[in-house]
């Protein structure tokens, strides 16, 4: 069983991917994202703090993203489907309490697959993005820049602490949809061989 953390600044096309390597490998997808989202739908305490934190473009807190993803892995029924992760962890304390959670399961994870995209494109696909999902965090150019210096200067130092343990690969996020993701199908393939 593979669980997976799918890793790229916001814009790269993680959800994308995401919902392709479900349909293909029938994983588990696990995006803080959406729950986050659904929390501050449903307007509950941790969606009103959360709603107020993304508003600025900053990360919203390691336990509450932490907390949030521990009930839903403990809440897993089917547990011989492998999980993708999208959106957490984004530091290395949350790496690490990943680490705790998982290990507390007697589960780990397999793999990272960084989807490698440059500043500018970013910006570009999350301004459409934003015009589509009318996602107020998706419209303002300040907010979006904040939201990638931030994961430049905290998220991506997370690559170093997964090639450390040899778990780390990349593909580059420019093209189609389709040729992207045969290389991250390749990289999970791959994997299963040895």
């Amino acid at each position: 069983m593979k669980h997976i953390l799918l890793f790229g600044p916001p814009g790269a096309g993680k959800g994308t991917q995401a919902q392709l390597l479900v349909d293909k490998y029938k994983f588990i997808h696990l995006s803080t994202g959406d729950m986050l989202r659904d929390e501050i739908k449903r307007a509950t305490d941790t969606g009103l703090k959360a709603k107020a934190i993304i508003d600025n473009g900053q990360l919203v807190p390691d336990e509450i993203v932490a907390e949030m993803v521990r009930s839903r892995i403990k809440n897993m029924k089917n547990d011989k489907v492998g999980i993708i992760f999208d959106g957490f962890p984004r530091t290395i304390a949350q790496a690490r309490k990943l680490d705790e959670i998982m290990n507390a399961e007697n589960q780990q994870i397999s793999l990272m697959i960084a989807i490698d995209v440059h500043d500018d494109e970013i910006i570009k696909r999350i301004i459409e993005r934003g015009k589509i999902s009318q996602r107020s965090d998706d419209q303002d150019v300040i907010t979006i820049k904040n939201r990638i210096d931030t994961y430049n200067n905290q998220t991506s130092v997370l690559a170093d602490y997964y090639r450390q343990q040899g778990k780390f690969k990349s593909v580059a996020g420019i093209g189609a949809i389709e040729d992207i993701f045969a290389e991250i199908c390749k990289i999970i393939d791959d994997s299963r061989k040895s």
